[in-house]
């Protein structure tokens, strides 16, 4: 069983930022499986359904970024998925637009929303999926960079990335991170 997470913000005022790109790649895999955010569980909304012969439970939390721990606990205290079977897909400014990192574990980085998830799992062994959103111009403050609204131009190329996110998850499922690595990490293909 695996328990797939979307970081992002719930809300009008946060759809298609990039601090949402959690979100985006979420609702790319849903809609690439056929699969429907309809229950409100674990302090979010959840998706279930199958990948690959696996069961999925896939949440988008609702708490707001900086405490999606909270919401990701409910869900695995609940679920009791194995630590290596949840994936939580995130925005990294580290990485340009177009690019995806996986990893099977490690910090937290800069990003509040997977320091709250470390806090509350008290562990930094599962796999994560960053998709690269940019670095914010040195004019401007990180916090307006990431929840500034995409332009046309930066909203398909976020939609592109979220659809690759989506099928590393696919590929992480079926022949495990290891194989989503070597085939997603880095520029598109």
């Amino acid at each position: 069983m695996y328990l797939i997470v979307g970081l992002g913000n719930p809300g009008l005022k946060y759809r298609n930022t990039r601090h949402n790109a959690g979100f985006m790649a979420i609702d790319a895999l849903a809609e690439k499986q056929g699969l429907r955010f309809s229950k409100k569980r674990f302090r979010g909304v959840i998706a279930e359904g199958t990948i690959a012969g696996e069961k999925v439970v896939l949440l988008k939390p609702h708490t707001y970024m900086n405490v999606s721990g909270d919401a990701v606990f409910d869900a695995v205290s609940f679920l009791k998925p194995e630590m290596a079977h949840v994936v939580v897909i995130y925005d990294d400014i580290d990485l340009d637009i177009g690019k995806l990192r996986i990893r099977e574990s490690g910090s937290a980085g800069t990003h509040n929303g997977m320091r709250s998830i470390i806090g509350r799992l008290k562990t930094y062994d599962f796999p994560r999926v960053r998709v690269g959103i940019g670095k914010n111009p040195p004019y401007m403050q990180l916090a307006d960079y990431v929840l500034m609204k995409l332009k046309k131009d930066q909203k398909k190329e976020m939609e592109l990335s979220a659809a690759r996110a989506a099928d590393a998850v696919e590929e992480l499922i079926k022949n495990g991170v290891q194989s989503a690595m070597a085939h997603f990490n880095g520029n598109a293909k």
